[in-house]
C-alpha cells in the first residue's frame, strides 16, 4: 500500500489455486488505512460466504456462473451499503448497462435454487478433491476443504462450504496434462463454470502459447482445473478413476 492507494481488491477463492483470504485481517488492515475494501466472492456464492459480515465494503459477483447457474446468461452483481452502491447506480444510469429482460428472468430463476445447487457442489467438490488427493497419477490438489490446503484453517474459519471447483496438478507435463482432459468422458471442455454440468480447463493452454508468460502468470503447465457440476458424485469420481488409470497404464 501507498500514500495513493485507495482501493483494496481481492478475489476468494482465487482462481485458479483457489488461495483463500482472511478477510477480517483484510478488511482492519484497510480500515486503518483508510482504503475501500472489494472482494470478488464469484466461486464461493453468498451460500458459503458472506464477506460483508467480515468487515468488506463491497462484493461483487459474476451471475453467469453460480447464481444463474445454467450457463445461459450474462450479468453481474455489487453488492454493499446504500452510501456505496449509490455512485454505481448513477454511473449505471448514466452509461446504460442494464440487463435484458431475458437475462434477468433466468437470473431469477438460478437464484430460486442457488442454495441446493451449491450444496450439491460443495459435496462433489469435497468429495472429488478426496479422491484426487489419493491417486497416484496427481501430483497436488488445491481445494481449500482439504487439511493439505495452506489456507484451510482460513476457509474453516470463514466459510460454511467450499465450492464445486477442484484444481490439480497432473504428474508429467503439460501434454500429460492435456491427455488426461481428453480421456475425461463427463465432463465439457470450457473455460466457465458453475452451471449445472461438469466443466474441465487445462488453465495454461487457454493463457498463453508462450512459457515465459504463462511462468510470469505463475500458471504450472500440468494444472487441470475441473468445475464440477451436480452430477452424481460417484460417477464423476468414475469417469476420474479410469482416465488417471490409464494415464498410469500408458506411461
Amino acid at each position: 500500500m501507498r500514500p495513493r492507494t485507495r482501493l483494496f481488491f481481492a478475489e476468494t477463492p482465487t482462481n485458479p489455486y483457489l488461495r483463500v483470504i482472511d478477510l477480517e485481517r483484510m478488511a482492519d488492515l484497510a480500515r486503518r488505512h483508510g482504503i475501500l475494501t472489494v472482494v470478488d466472492s464469484t466461486f464461493a456464492t453468498p451460500i458459503n460466504l458472506r464477506p460483508l459480515e467480515h468487515g468488506i465494503d463491497l462484493v461483487i459477483h459474476s451471475a453467469s456462473k453460480y447464481l444463474g447457474g445454467h450457463n445461459d446468461l450474462l450479468g453481474g452483481a455489487v453488492v454493499g451499503s446504500r452510501e456505496l452502491i449509490a455512485p454505481i447506480e448513477e454511473a449505471r444510469g448514466v452509461m446504460g448497462g442494464i440487463s435484458s429482460p431475458a437475462d434477468a428472468y433466468l437470473l431469477l430463476r438460478g437464484l430460486k435454487t442457488l442454495a441446493l445447487r451449491v450444496a450439491r457442489h460443495n459435496e462433489n467438490g469435497q468429495r472429488v478433491a478426496e479422491f484426487l488427493a489419493q491417486h497416484p497419477a496427481v501430483r497436488r490438489v488445491h481445494y481449500p476443504g482439504l487439511p493439505s490446503h495452506p489456507d484451510h484453517a482460513i476457509a474453516r474459519r470463514q466459510m460454511s462450504g467450499f465450492g464445486g471447483v477442484v484444481s490439480m496438478e497432473i504428474e508429467g507435463d503439460m501434454a500429460r496434462a492435456a491427455r488426461f482432459v481428453d480421456l475425461l468422458r463427463l465432463p465439457y471442455i470450457g473455460p466457465t463454470l458453475g452451471g449445472v454440468e461438469s466443466i474441465v480447463e487445462q488453465p495454461a493452454a487457454l493463457f498463453s502459447l508462450d512459457p515465459d508468460e504463462r511462468a510470469e502468470a505463475g500458471l504450472v503447465d500440468n494444472l487441470v482445473r475441473y468445475a464440477l457440476g451436480v452430477e452424481d458424485a460417484d460417477d464423476l469420481i468414475a469417469d476420474l478413476r479410469q482416465a488417471l488409470d490409464r494415464l498410469l497404464q500408458e506411461g
